[in-house]
């Protein structure tokens, strides 16, 4: 096991792995505790009382953080030339249809999120198995399938992120920056877990939110009472 650096020592005495924390309290924990020298991601881990391997308990949806991601997010478009201008005044980075479709097939995969139009969806099959393992391929239940090109990269750019169960029955996401006050830490946390509470599948049995943890890059987790939130 790696030895812990005299920071990382500090921020564990800083944790009472005895104790639940509420929100606000690891929100503003979480921040205390990491010392790294770049803007660090706060990540939240929620155990769900679901079994993914089953289809009526997936556990997937997408959630528009009040407060952003805190990230560029960068943004493909593909879209046909009468929807370039919708997807250029929504902010989208990169607008285009075949010469972008000829980039990915180069391995090209220089984005975080891809946008399209239905009727382009058939040239992007036999992209799947370069998107695919990226997470990108768009998906019509995560608004990246859409008509309305202009809102769906407007959703992205202003924090939208889609999430899903893993295999071991955890949802994990990157809800903002340690850079963003205790309070909108706090506020995208809730946004989030609030989403999952309403996605809740009727087949699950059982306490459904086992546990949540909040944590930053490199820091420790700490541990919030599912009750409380």
């Amino acid at each position: 096991m790696a030895k812990l650096t005299k920071k990382q020592k500090e921020a564990h005495t800083k944790i009472d792995r005895n104790k639940m924390y509420s929100l606000e309290e690891a929100s503003a924990l979480v921040k205390e505790i990491t010392n790294v020298n770049f803007d660090a991601s706060v990540d939240l881990a929620v155990r769900l009382g679901v079994d993914p391997r089953k289809a009526n308990q997936m556990v997937r949806g997408v959630v528009t953080l009040p407060h952003g991601t805190g990230k560029d997010v960068k943004v493909l478009a593909l879209v046909t030339p009468d929807k370039e201008a919708e997807a250029k005044e929504a902010g989208a980075d990169f607008v285009g249809l075949d010469e972008y479709l000829d980039k990915i097939k180069g391995g090209w995969t220089d984005v975080d999120v891809i946008v399209t139009m239905p009727s382009v969806m058939g040239k992007l099959g036999p992209l799947g198995r370069i998107l695919g393992p990226r997470g990108l391929m768009p998906n019509p239940k995560t608004g990246t399938v859409t008509m309305d090109v202009g809102k769906a990269v407007a959703d992205v750019k202003g924090g939208k992120i889609d999430f899903k169960v893993d295999k071991t029955g955890i949802v994990h996401a990157a809800i903002g920056k340690v850079s963003f006050s205790a309070d909108k830490i706090a506020g995208n946390a809730k946004e989030l877990i609030d989403t999952l509470v309403k996605l809740k599948p009727a087949a699950a049995k059982g306490v459904y939110m086992k546990s949540i943890y909040l944590s930053s890059t490199m820091s420790p987790s700490v541990q919030l009472d599912p009750k409380a939130v």
